[in-house]
């Protein structure tokens, strides 16, 4: 098991919580249809990725996409 995702790594991805949590969510229903529920859960695996900064997150005109 990996070491916990803490908020202040997150929020150096990612300052503004709310698309955190946005961006965070559409991830973990991406890895969800991908892979199934294979052990780890998705949210935490999403977490982990925008942590490690392989899933970035840009602020359009629209809102989050």
């Amino acid at each position: 098991m990996s070491k916990p995702v803490t908020i202040d790594e997150l929020t150096k991805q990612i300052d503004n919580k709310y698309a955190l949590v946005v961006t965070a969510a559409k991830r973990a229903r991406q890895i969800l249809e991908e892979r199934g529920d294979q052990g780890e859960k998705p949210v935490t695996i999403a977490l982990r990725e925008i942590a490690e900064g392989k899933i970035t997150y840009q602020p359009t005109r629209e809102g989050i996409k």
